[in-house]
């Protein structure tokens, strides 16, 4: 396994196989009968479908029931009022994937304080520690996610390009972390190419920020977009504009695959492994309620997706057949 990052108090990523539950895990968590909550950015996307989907499975084979699941609409004041309610409920862990970091900090933290485990995903609220305030933070290795995004955009800029970087304005450790790894990869490799850089604080915003990006810097070879569904925003505001570009982001959504497989806008998909992702944070938080010692931090590699390798991928991550449009697109079938 290559990670390229460091977690978010520089520690050194452990695989998932270290969190594998053996047998009489399963069984001693079944005969405590565990409660979890869980608490999301969003619901509204095939990568929380999928994360989610790993975590309640897994749950569900260890005899740990999910009493709670939480759709925070990328509000942190709904996360905090969220996280409040759940500490009258007494769940035994919670799996929070924080939205910003000072505003729901110390909501998370007061998890600790009432006896709640907590199991973080992709983000770590500011001054939260690990064994003091949560167990374990997992998430894809968003720093290599933001290379595979930059080396697999870069065959489609010509020398002295210009490219647009749309960001999330919020201080949010994996998207902060995808957008390093981008500028620096095209600066020690691609040192020709401009980056300009803008964000958006909603998906709603994102194809309002292209429009703005676009028409700052009219000579634009190429966008990268932080993930799948304000990149598609991007498309549309592409589509709309009359323009075609090269959009490398991150996640493979069933709308992006289809946009790959096409060759409509997108170039390259650094894709995480959500389903994995999920299962590794739900083992995590067994072997947390069980008294075990975690890591630190895990991390699951992506996975660069082109439009040679958009059929296994989707069946590798999805775990299911890729929808017939990408089939069709690729000539697999008539």
């Amino acid at each position: 396994m290559t990670i390229s990052g460091l977690g978010p108090h520089g520690e050194r990523a452990a695989p998932p196989e270290r969190v594998t539950l053996l047998p009489e895990d399963r069984a001693a968590a079944k005969a405590r009968g565990f409660r979890v909550a869980v608490v999301m950015h969003t619901l509204d996307s095939d990568w929380a479908s999928q994360q989610l989907s790993g975590i309640v499975g897994t749950f569900g084979d260890c005899g740990t029931a999910v009493t709670h699941v939480v759709d925070c609409a990328f509000s942190p004041s709904a996360q905090v009022e969220a996280l409040d309610r759940l500490l009258s409920q007494k769940p035994d862990a919670v799996i929070s994937l924080p939205v910003a970091n000072e505003e729901v900090a110390f909501a998370h933290a007061r998890l600790a304080d009432f006896g709640i485990k907590l199991v973080l995903l992709d983000n770590v609220p500011t001054g939260l520690l690990p064994v003091q305030h949560y167990g374990t933070l997992v998430s894809a290795d968003n720093f290599g996610l933001g290379k595979i995004a930059a080396e697999g955009l870069s065959p489609y800029l010509p020398q002295g390009a210009e490219v647009g970087l749309l960001g999330y304005s919020a201080d949010f450790f994996a998207a902060n972390e995808r957008e390093v790894a981008f500028a620096k990869w095209m600066q020690a490799h691609r040192p020709d190419v401009t980056i300009w850089q803008d964000a958006f604080g909603r998906i709603d915003e994102a194809a309002r920020r292209t429009e703005t990006m676009l028409a700052a810097y009219p000579g634009l070879a190429g966008l990268f977009v932080v993930w799948d569904t304000p990149a598609l925003k991007a498309a549309e505001a592409l589509r709309g504009m009359s323009r075609q570009l090269p959009i490398a982001t991150v996640d493979l959504g069933e709308e992006v695959a289809i946009g790959l497989a096409q060759g409509e806008h997108f170039a390259v998909i650094a894709a995480q492994q959500p389903y994995l992702q999920g299962v590794a944070a739900a083992q995590t938080t067994i072997l947390t309620l069980l008294g075990r010692s975690t890591p630190a931090w895990i991390a699951l590699p992506g996975i660069a997706v082109t439009r040679s390798n958009v059929v296994e991928s989707y069946q590798r991550i999805w775990r299911k057949p890729a929808p017939l449009s990408v089939l069709q697109a690729v000539g697999l079938i008539c």
